[in-house]
């Protein structure tokens, strides 16, 4: 299937986890979806399975993004994550092999799959230089470079890490957009990142734990610009 809507650069992915929910979540993503109108930046929303569909039929102009997908067809798999569910809840891309989510490589590939089958955008986790490779043979969309032990520390990757791993992905496919994350949690960090030639950035708790969430989103994607 054709994709929807197709990756671009720069971008920005607000990734709230489960720290949100509900009207809580709807609040934040109206925000992003009001400052995705201008459309020079892609912004990505991830939201719970259950609120997907709230926040996609309430919202137009950013992706709204499942959090994990399972690589199985309609049938038999209770407790799976099923793609075509998502897609019909509003979903137009998904996370897979977070950190908090991992996948083995048969999983992986199945699920990466069911993106393309679908039409949909796959954002495919790796946490060091030898995985980034790895992954980068399946040419997601996306290859985020996050290495486990940053995520939630407040320290971003350092420069070596960050240019070895998109030099890494450049030379196997050029066109996977690589987004650098690890540890962002200011406006300073967004611009630390893409100065270093990342595709795009994203935030979880730097966003949802601010003082006012709100407007730290405003000031990431302001530096970002």
């Amino acid at each position: 299937m054709e994709k929807s809507v197709k990756a671009t650069k720069p971008f920005f992915m607000v990734n709230p986890k489960s720290y949100l929910y509900g009207e809580a979540l709807l609040d934040l993503a109206l925000e992003a979806d009001r400052l995705a109108e201008d459309k020079d930046i892609q912004i990505y929303f991830t939201a719970p399975y259950a609120d997907i569909h709230l926040i996609a039929s309430h919202t137009k102009n950013i992706i709204v993004t499942a959090q994990h997908m399972d690589g199985l067809d309609p049938g038999r798999g209770m407790g799976a994550v099923l793609g075509e569910s998502l897609y019909e809840a509003g979903a137009r891309a998904s996370f897979l092999n977070h950190a908090e989510c991992p996948l083995t490589l048969h999983q992986l590939v199945k699920s990466i799959h069911k993106t393309r089958a679908l039409g949909m955008i796959s954002i495919v986790c790796a946490d060091s230089l030898e995985e980034a490779r790895a992954i980068a043979i399946l040419h997601p969309d996306i290859l985020l470079c996050e290495e486990t032990g940053q995520i939630g520390t407040g320290q971003v990757s350092p420069v070596a890490y960050v240019q070895e791993t998109i030099n890494a992905i450049r030379s196997i496919d050029p066109n996977i957009l690589i987004m650098q994350a690890a540890g962002i949690k200011s406006p300073e960090d967004v611009r630390y990142v893409m100065d270093l030639g990342a595709d795009g950035t994203g935030c979880t708790s730097g966003i949802v734990k601010a003082e006012n969430p709100k407007a730290m989103l405003r000031a990431m994607l302001a530096s970002l610009r």
